[in-house]
Order: structure tokens, then sequence, then C-alpha cells
């Protein structure tokens, strides 16, 4: 009885001092909001549980997209690439120790964005969809008032205790779940200053691709890998694509070369945009700035299409640690594999799945750098997607073909199965988006694509009889009819393993994320 009292005591003191150290640095619409308040008892409540030593270095991976079919199926294709039935098969951090779900919405959406999503994970505070880095309370596209919204983030916060930090995505630098590890914007799409009205500009607002530059905490992120040149060139002839010599490549129409900004800033820097100059940076780099593509980085897939050369995903992650690692004082390191959630959209399981494989190869890649008496290592996404694995499949089909069936003996039967329509279906689908019907008399299961008709009134199937579902060009059959695919509302998993894994378990609000990152560092009483 006295041991839990004593507990009990010690644990409403630390509370109590770690609520009056972050009240020095953290608005008090932030440290007083409920989704923190709430999150913070959370875990003080789970650190009665034997502590693990602080991490020093905190990785936190997020596949963009990447719901709990995703991980099923890039699991099951991941086997049969590598000749297996494939059910079998683990990612690399399913065998993580610690699991969670956590949930997803928005403050004012069932179904969230990624914007709100990632904020969450970062501040610690659940927002509404399409706002980054500010909290429920801003309107978003409205600049009045922003600078009282705004929150304070794990990667400030590590940067703002002497940690090194780092960002890598797939997608844009600017894109919402890499800005929202730095950058405070009422509307995730102003990129640059060519997508604000004047306005916005007018009252203070500053273009997402800017606030990277200028990051004021510390001396500023450490290394930023990724796509979006576009949003850091000026709109003139002074800096052209790679891709295409002729052509104005940059957005920016305030004059502003954020590139030569930034190599003028780290004289002793490494900026790449090739695979060549990538590979020239030296391990022992202290700043790295690095844009691959004028917009998000090529698909898996698709990366050696890529003219002047891009690096995978599991290439940035590992030279982005061992340039990290360089600080004694440890890192903060955000890893995203942006491009899961655009083959989602796009209804291209292909390529969302190739995609969360390369993932899984990032995070293999990770734990092989690292230690995990040091570093805490997360896998989540941050919402999920409206896609499908059903049809009764035989064990070991291909997740990307069509369906066969067992026969009532439990065998496979030699032929597809076919649908109420006479004709076969795949194993794979999605609720809504592109694929929803045929042209009238189409036999191209992809014409579709390439008209832009979307018929809604017949519901046509293409018949896949003599379609290669398993190419990389197909895209599934959707239920309901839409431009594109949209996300889904169900939990996400969180995967964790290192100092303070343990308190992933259970079901959690998204926004925890940010306190399991906070105690792992150790940082309550710097902020």
């Amino acid at each position: 009885m006295m041991k839990t009292i004593a507990t009990t005591l010690s644990l409403a003191v630390a509370v109590a001092m770690a609520n009056a150290a972050q009240a020095d640095i953290l608005p008090a619409y932030q440290s007083g909001s409920d989704w923190f308040t709430e999150a913070q008892t959370a875990i003080a409540d789970k650190t009665q549980l034997e502590r693990i030593k602080a991490a020093k270095n905190v990785i936190l991976f997020v596949g963009d997209g990447m719901g709990i079919s995703t991980l099923t199926a890039a699991r099951i294709l991941e086997g049969q690439n590598n000749g297996n039935t494939g059910e079998e098969n683990l990612l690399s951090f399913e065998t993580f120790p610690y699991s969670a779900l956590a949930k997803t919405y928005n403050t004012n959406q069932q179904t969230p964005d990624s914007a709100g999503t990632m904020t969450a994970m970062m501040t610690g505070v659940k927002t509404k969809a399409g706002v980054i880095g500010l909290s429920p309370e801003a309107v978003r596209a409205e600049c009045e008032n922003n600078p009282n919204h705004q929150l304070f983030t794990a990667l400030e916060a590590a940067e703002l205790v002497g940690k090194a930090t780092g960002i890598v995505s797939t997608a844009r630098l600017t894109h919402a779940t890499p800005a929202a590890t730095y950058a405070k914007s009422p509307e995730r799409n102003w990129e640059d200053d060519s997508d604000m009205p004047e306005e916005a500009i007018a009252a203070g607002c500053t273009d997402i691709a800017s606030q990277l530059i200028d990051f004021p905490y510390g001396d500023g992120i450490d290394v930023a890998m990724g796509g979006g040149r576009r949003h850091f060139l000026p709109n003139d002839a002074t800096a052209n694509s790679i891709d295409a010599v002729s052509t104005v490549e940059g957005d920016r129409t305030d004059g502003r070369n954020l590139v030569e900004e930034w190599k003028n800033a780290h004289s002793d820097g490494y900026y790449a945009d090739v695979q060549s100059e990538f590979d020239a940076i030296p391990n022992t780099a202290k700043k790295v700035f690095a844009l691959f593509n004028e917009s998000h980085m090529h698909y898996e897939a698709d990366r050696t299409n890529d003219i002047g050369g891009e690096p995978s995903l599991t290439q940035m992650t590992e030279k982005a640690i061992n340039v990290l690692s360089n600080d004694e004082d440890g890192y903060f390191l955000m890893v995203e594999s942006g491009r899961i959630d655009h083959g989602h959209h796009a209804g291209s399981a292909y390529n969302a799945l190739t995609d969360a494989v390369e993932l899984s190869n990032a995070v293999k890649k990770a734990v092989e750098l690292t230690n995990d008496e040091e570093t805490l290592i997360i896998v989540t996404a941050d919402h999920s997607h409206v896609f499908t694995i059903a049809g009764y499949p035989t064990r070991g089909n291909p997740i990307l073909g069509k369906v066969i069936t067992n026969d009532v003996s439990g065998a496979p039967l030699s032929d597809e199965y076919l649908a109420a329509d006479g004709m076969p279906y795949t194993t794979l689908g999605y609720n809504n988006g592109l694929g929803y019907a045929s042209l009238s008399g189409e036999t191209d299961a992809d014409a579709r694509y390439d008209t832009g008709a979307y018929p809604i009134s017949s519901g046509t199937r293409v018949d896949l009889a003599s379609v290669n579902t398993q190419d990389s060009g197909f895209h599934q059959e959707a239920l309901v009819p839409l431009s594109s695919e949209t996300h889904a509302g169900e939990d996400v998993a969180v995967h964790a393993m290192g100092p303070s894994a343990y308190l992933f378990q259970g079901v959690i609000e998204q926004n925890v994320l940010f306190q399991v990152m906070k105690t792992a560092m150790s940082i309550d009483d710097e902020i």
C-alpha cells in the first residue's frame, strides 16, 4: 500500500514538473489542450511500468496511407516475390515487440487528411483537416490570428535541445506529411508563394518551402531529402529542370532562389538533385539538402526511369542516419514513404504495395544501423485507404491476380472464379475511385484512364479474362465512381522497438505519438 501511494505521489510530482517545464516554451493553448493533457496523462500512467533508459535517437517512419489492408497485401506481395506463398511472410517492422492501433480522425472529419493527422503525431494536439502545425481553433486558409494557434513539434523540440534533425520523403518536402514536422500553415496547399492568395501574404502568412529554409530553431534542419524542387526555385530561367533543360521549373514569384540561399548559408553543406551528387555525399557531412524531382519522386517501380537518377527510400534513410549520427547528442529523423498514398489514390495497388515493401526495406536498414538500446524506432501511417482484400482466393494465389478459389474439398480450382456477371475479378479492389466502369463496348481495361470518361449509369465491368492484372499499369476496379480514390477512417497500426516502445499498447489516439517521442527523448524538462 505504501509503495502504491509513493508511486502515485511521484507520478503526480513528475507530471506537475513536466507541466511547469513545458509551460515556459509551449503555448498555453498547446500544453493546456485537452488533446495534449489527456495523452500526457495516458503516457504518465504507463510510465509506472518498468522504465527503459532514455532514447538518444528517435526515428519515425510514416507510410502515408499505409492502412492495415495495405500492410497485409504488401506482406503477401513481398513473400510471393521471394518465392513463397506470401501469407506467412512478415514485413521487417512487423517483428517489432510492441504495437498499438491509433485512431486517425481529424477534429472536423471522421475520415482524415495527412495535414491534420501528421500534425497530431508531431505536436500532441489533434486538429482539423488541411491545416499544418496549428491548433483546431485555426480557420483553414485564413491568416488572421494564425500566430496564436501555432504548435511546437517534436522535430523542433529535438533541435532546441541540441539534437540533429532530419526529414526524408519520397513526396515533395513541402507536402503535408513532411511539412508538418517544421511548418505552420492554415492551408496545406500553400507550398510556395505562388500558391498563396495576395491577402494571405499581406496578412503575414509564409509559404511552406520558405519555412523549411528559414527554420528558426537551433542551427536548422540538418538533413532534408525528397522531392518538390519547383517550390524552392524562382519562376525564371536561372534554374532549369535537369530533366528538360529548356523548361523553366521554378514556381516562386517572389524572386527567391531557396536552393541558393541554403547553399550560401551552409558553405560546408552538400546539395544534390541527381543520383551521382547523392552518392558523393560523405557520411561525415554536417548538412544535406537534396531535391530529386520537380514534384514528387518516382514510385519505387519507376525509379530507374528518372533521367538524373533517384536514390531509393532505403538509400536516403541510410545516408540520413549516417550523417545525423555524427551528432553526439543524438537525432530525430522522420522518414515518409509518401507515394504509397498516391498509388492508392490512382487505384494502383501495384505502386502502393511496391512502395510499402520498399518502406519495409528502409526500416530494416535503419534497424541494422542503430542500437535498439538507444534508438526508438516507430513505424506507423497517417491514415488508411478504402482498399480491400476479398473474394476467397486460395492460399498463395497471386495477391495482384484474379481470384482462383477452392473446391468443396479445399483444393484450388484450375480456373478463375467468375462473378455473377460471368466475368473474373481481382482479389484487390477499392471502395471508390477511377476504376468504376468501362466505356461502352471497351475491352481495354486501362482505356478509361486515357480518355478520362467514367460513365456512372451502367456500372458495366471490364472483362478481365485477357487482362494481366499483375502488370504495373493495371488499376483495380472500384465500387463508387470518383476522380480519385479516398482515404479511409479506420485505425492504423503502430509498430515500435527501442526505449519507451512499451508505451505503445492497446488502442490510442494518434496524438499520443508525440508524448511517447517526447518522453523517450526525456525532453520534458527542456521544453
